[in-house]
């Protein structure tokens, strides 16, 4: 992988945590930067076929969290969706920005309001990544994930289960 490319997400990545250090409020925000070796409309693809399969569903005591997704918008190159968490009842907001070079950059986006406690933090995280997961685009080429925890609180101890 280019240095420069690698470079380019470590300084987004440190920048982005300082701006989270400054965002105050009620707001839970988690902030996550993916690289896939595919097409960036495959992508797109695999992430609104995921959050349609997640839609609402009448209860979630079998599915865990692998429903109460809903999609909001879908364009090329910008998804957004909604997630209300069963466990705890916390409705994310989850946007999605790809953009396409040599490589598909993502940059996920997930805020809930309420308190900024951990709980919330890992709840955003986890909408993200489940999608990932449930998407198996975490088995796609070229798959690298960027993140921290103080751009996104709870990335380092979240436990996320799809069950």
């Amino acid at each position: 992988m280019d240095c420069r490319l690698i470079f380019f997400f470590t300084s987004a990545v440190i920048a982005g945590a300082a701006v989270a250090a400054s965002l105050s409020g009620s707001t839970a925000q988690c902030k996550i930067k993916w690289l896939f070796g595919i097409d960036c409309g495959d992508v797109s693809g695999k992430l609104v076929n995921q959050i349609q399969a997640w839609q609402v569903k009448e209860s979630c005591v079998e599915t865990g969290e692998k429903c109460s997704y809903e999609l909001v918008s879908s364009a090329p190159y910008l998804i957004k969706a909604t997630h209300t968490s069963p466990r705890t009842k916390k409705l994310n907001s989850l946007q999605f920005l790809l953009e396409q070079s040599t490589v598909c950059k993502v940059t996920g986006e997930a805020s809930s309001e309420g308190s900024r406690d951990q709980a919330d933090n890992s709840t955003n995280f986890c909408s993200l990544q489940n999608l990932m997961n449930g998407s198996r685009l975490t088995d796609a080429e070229g798959y690298k994930q960027f993140s921290n925890k103080w751009i996104c609180p709870g990335f380092d101890t979240a436990s996320c289960s799809l069950d």
